[in-house]
């Protein structure tokens, strides 16, 4: 029996710190609800959960960019549904003054109504998103992933050289430029068919790839989730363990240290 080394003590001491660690460890995990609290306890498990934080901070930002645009697209054709209502009553108008019972002043009040239209399809031509000209003709790349691949949407355009312009500057007050007119509508009248149809393609695709970054979002958040995310239900269990580990641990080591006191029995 010796005094000076007391191997016991010791060995109790150390089993204790290793409990008293795992115990820190196990709160830890359950009031942040992660596996990961330090690099230590799984330092390729936290680099992976890097990369997939990073890539969906990524996806947030894409998909913030395709439902913009799926926006600035909608926004295009609520002018253009409206550019439509102008055309068709302006191709009424055109067929209007090609009645041969109407007075130069019925055609004057025809060939006002039909500038008036006019001059709403050119403002409506001047409108912008953001500050982004809605109808220049310019087609706009959107990103649509964490890499940075774009899609390219179609521009529509309703300035100089299209059959918008051509119409808003005709008249209708003779019937010879009636008929011209009735034609320059009609023309027009087709080009935003096909506009409006493009319109609808870039919303349709763009939505696509809003849905998919969705679900890439959703399968990278579980795919983290196993690698960062504690299971409430173990890790308690492992926390009732380990306290019971602490507290036994404490008291055999008062135990130990005790141990030598006997050494004082052979010494009365």
């Amino acid at each position: 029996m010796v005094i000076n080394t007391n191997v016991s003590a010791q060995s109790s001491a150390r089993l204790l710190s290793q409990s008293s660690t795992q115990l820190s460890k196990s709160l830890a995990r359950l009031s942040s609800g992660s596996k990961i609290t330090s690099p230590a306890d799984d330092s390729a498990g936290l680099a992976v959960s890097m990369k997939l934080n990073a890539q969906m901070s990524r996806i947030d930002a894409a998909s913030n960019n395709v439902g913009n645009a799926i926006s600035f697209n909608q926004t295009q054709d609520g002018y253009l549904q409206k550019v439509n209502d102008a055309l068709n009553r302006m191709s009424e108008l055109a067929v209007l003054s090609q009645d041969v019972t109407k007075s130069t002043s019925d055609l004057a009040l025809y060939n006002q109504e039909f500038q008036t239209l006019g001059k709403y399809i050119t403002d409506v031509g001047t409108k912008d998103f953001n500050g982004v000209s809605l109808f220049n003709g310019t087609g706009l790349n959107v990103t649509t992933d964490d890499n940075a691949k774009t899609f390219a949407m179609t521009g529509v355009n309703l300035g100089t050289g299209t059959s918008y312009a051509t119409v808003v500057g005709d008249s209708i007050d003779t019937t010879a430029n009636a008929t011209t007119a009735l034609s320059d509508v009609k023309a027009a009248i087709n080009q935003l068919a096909k506009d409006r149809a493009s319109i609808g393609s870039n919303i349709e695709s763009l939505t696509m790839y809003s849905d998919q970054l969705g679900t890439l979002k959703n399968n990278l958040s579980a795919a983290n989730s196993r690698i960062t995310d504690v299971d409430v239900a173990q890790e308690s269990t492992q926390y009732a363990k380990y306290n019971i580990l602490v507290q036994t641990g404490t008291a055999m080591l008062a135990q130990a240290n005790a141990l030598p006191q006997s050494a004082l029995k052979l010494l009365q």
